[in-house]
């Protein structure tokens, strides 16, 4: 009954149908205390799974906004009863034993008692009666919210209820933490088809503010607007060091203490000391981690490296830039607390110093980064001051600890395990050609270029990949998908790079599924799977041999000249680009952030034909003008090359005829690997399902009569087990 009626009262702050949306996911009830995230979730997708969109939409937007509140009431009263009961400062380990250790040692107690009891009033004045114990949210359900799964129901929940500007939103805001979620791509492209789909539509709901400011700090830098750019940087700084201190007052949370449990058990602490040490041991490498997590975007495995010193360079070249030469000096000093060795920027600080003529006594660095170094140097010390006498561990994400404050005893060992690991900073180099003939003739492939015949750094040409028959079959499969394209929702359109050739592409997901439905030969998407493998193979044996890759993304794509389009044509097939990073042809640089896919290592085009004019792969120097070499497609060539900056390449028009060519990506990150090649293996070794099942799926896959595209993926995802029952929600979150 009272479940019941939680619903009727969600349902009653639905707006009214037709009424105009919020920009945006706006609270459902303001000022109310938040319910448990974790009920609100569960009822939620089971509201999902039966087909009830209006409460689905109201009960996740409320789970949102229940978990977003309960981070802000700790983050508030952290805040608050820090200032209010301030522990004492800690003795160092020489202090001497004694009265004094003894009354130091009830200080702390007392004071950390007064703390508690602050935080939990506090606590229950925001969030009701049992404060955050009452709302401990589990780890499995915090992992679903970093991983903006509500997102994923509400694009759906939203498309029913005929709401495609927030369903566009809902997708866009889930896509931007899961890149190579390939459903959701196909989603995304049938959305921007729809004709009421605004372009304004795809915005990410869930932007960290020091993302936003950021990004549109660079870009006003990009276009040479220092004076426009300053107070974005400066807003992205600060919101960063906010980002940190949320971060940092989550780490304090019951979670946290949750955590430890999971992973060393209950008792494995020891006595009431050690559990104390233990446990704020946790709290500093949580703290610790912080930073990395706020300089990590959203769907990317790594940080942007030096995020809070490389912020403070461009703050003070952008200050001198329009003349704030003091603002520039307390950014350039800033650096220096760092990095106190950085000859840019020790160079900058004299610059700026001439420039001004005199000596400003009051000028030093800035107060906020002060207070960041120093307390980010206090928690390291009693880290490793732990790591040497408790023998804990900790990995200091900063590259500007001191070496001072590694202890010596630590320094060799933390020495070795770097040495073990050298692919972190250097990709390792190709062997001598003649190590590699044996491992080229077990596979029956060639050789026809390598790095130095094609001028440049980690490509190779290898041919024999595929026989002719192979090319035939993979061919024909690419035709039999384009042809069913009704279905499949891979329909030939104008191409994304030029407006003068028809694309088609084809994932080993979608083609085994065509496969499936009947569409295609079993036969081309299980060649297809076993070609991309045997490509990979041979891209680790001959680029990686010490360090596995994984596939990251496999696409089969056709590009068709467009009759009479052809004449007078001045642009490119594909323009010039780098896989892994945003290259600039100005300043010959490749920064390796979003949009790029950055977790990519190496990449591959395998051609399947010859028979059209154009459409061969260049490489250029960085400026992306000067060709250094050019790569005539054939069935079975392998063009496989590094995806970095050192690698730019293009395309030719493709001006007669249609090129089939399979793209390939590779990854050393192993979080990063094609889930959908190993769903579509599986769903190609299935037994065929009796008639009827098959029907009911021709059925579903029919086009509609209603010409708009096809809606998203019909099937909630983990919402039904395989024996069709319904979810046990609550147990599993």
């Amino acid at each position: 009954m009272l479940r019941l009626l939680h619903l009727l009262l969600l349902l009653l702050l639905l707006p009214p149908p037709g009424s105009p949306e919020p920009p945006g996911l706006a609270t459902l009830s303001p000022g109310a205390p938040p319910q448990a995230p974790d009920l609100l979730y569960a009822d939620g997708l089971r509201a999902y799974a039966a087909g009830a969109w209006a409460p689905a939409v109201a009960l996740l937007r409320e789970a949102l906004r229940s978990l977003e509140e309960l981070g802000r009431a700790r983050r508030d009263c952290g805040a608050r009863c820090a200032a209010e009961a301030a522990l004492p400062d800690a003795p160092g380990p020489d202090f001497p034993p004694g009265p004094a250790a003894g009354a130091w040692e009830r200080l702390l107690l007392r004071a950390a008692l007064r703390r508690a009891e602050c935080l939990s009033q506090c606590a229950a004045r925001r969030l009701g009666p049992g404060g955050a114990a009452r709302l401990r949210v589990g780890g499995a359900l915090r992992d679903a919210f970093r991983r903006r799964e509500p997102y994923n129901y509400l694009q759906r929940a939203y498309y029913q209820l005929k709401k495609l500007d927030l369903a566009a939103a809902a997708a866009h805001t889930f896509f931007v933490a899961n890149p190579t979620h390939l459903q959701m791509r196909e989603d995304m492209a049938k959305y921007r088809r729809m004709s009421g789909v605004r372009p304004q539509s795809f915005r990410d709901l869930e932007t960290p503010p020091h993302w936003a400011a950021y990004d549109s700090g660079l870009e006003l830098l990009g276009r040479q607007e220092a004076g426009l750019a300053l107070p974005r940087l400066e807003e992205a700084l600060q919101e960063s060091l906010a980002q940190v201190e949320s971060c940092r007052a989550g780490c304090e949370g019951p979670e946290e203490h949750q955590r430890e449990e999971e992973e060393e058990g209950p008792g494995s602490q020891g006595g009431l000391y050690e559990a104390i040490a233990g446990h704020w041991i946790r709290v500093l490498q949580c703290r610790q981690r912080c930073v990395e997590e706020t300089a990590t975007r959203p769907g990317r495995s790594f940080p942007v490296p030096d995020f809070l010193p490389g912020q403070l360079r461009r703050l003070h070249e952008a200050h001198a830039q329009v003349g704030n030469l003091s603002q520039a000096m307390e950014n350039a000093l800033s650096v220096l607390l760092f990095y106190p060795e950085d000859e840019a920027a020790k160079d900058a600080l004299n610059q700026y110093q001439t420039q001004l003529g005199e000596q400003r006594p009051g000028l030093g660095p800035r107060e906020d980064i002060q207070r960041f170094v120093l307390r980010s140097l206090g928690e390291k010390r009693q880290l490793y001051y732990a790591m040497e006498h408790l023998g804990t561990s900790f990995k200091d994400p900063d590259p500007w600890t001191p070496a001072a404050f590694i202890p010596e005893t630590l320094r060799e060992k933390l020495r070795e395990d770097q040495e073990q690991r050298p692919w972190d900073h250097e990709p390792p180099q190709p062997k001598p050609l003649t190590d590699w003939k044996d491992v080229l003739l077990l596979e029956g492939v060639t050789l026809t270029q390598d790095a130095r015949q094609l001028n440049g750094s980690e490509r190779a040409v290898l041919d024999g990949l595929l026989t002719p028959a192979e090319c035939g079959v993979l061919l024909q499969l690419a035709k039999d998908a384009a042809e069913a394209g009704a279905r499949s929702g891979y329909r030939g359109r104008r191409s994304p790079h030029t407006a003068h050739e028809h694309f088609e592409g084809l994932t080993v997901l979608k083609a085994a599924q065509l496969a499936r439905a009947g569409a295609v030969s079993t036969r081309g998407a299980k060649l297809l799977l076993e070609v991309s493998e045997r490509v990979r193979t041979l891209t680790q044996a001959y680029f990686s041999p010490e360090r596995p890759l994984h596939l990251s993304f496999t696409h089969l794509v056709c590009r068709t000249a467009i009759k009479g389009e052809q004449e007078q044509r001045m642009d490119l097939s594909h323009p010039v680009h780098a896989d892994n990073c945003v290259l600039d042809p100005d300043t010959g640089e490749c920064w390796r952030e979003p949009p790029a896919y950055t977790y990519r290592d190496y990449s591959g085009l395998l051609y399947l034909n010859d028979d059209f004019q154009g459409g061969d792969l260049f490489f250029t120097e960085p400026n992306a003008l000067t060709v250094r070499a050019q790569v005539r497609p054939r069935c079975g060539r392998l063009v496989a090359f590094s995806s970095g900056g050192e690698n730019p390449h293009g395309v030719w028009a493709v001006t007669r005829g249609r090129r089939c060519a399979l793209a390939l990506w590779h990854t050393w990150a192993p979080e990063h690997r094609e889930q959908e090649w190993t769903e579509a293996k599986e769903l190609l070794q299935e037994p065929e399902q009796d008639g009827e099942e098959e029907g009911d799926e021709e059925e579903e896959e029919m086009p509609r009569r209603d010409p708009s595209p096809e809606p998203p993926g019909r099937r909630p995802q983990r919402v039904q087990d395989k024996t069709g029952k319904p979810p046990r929600v609550r147990e599993e979150l």
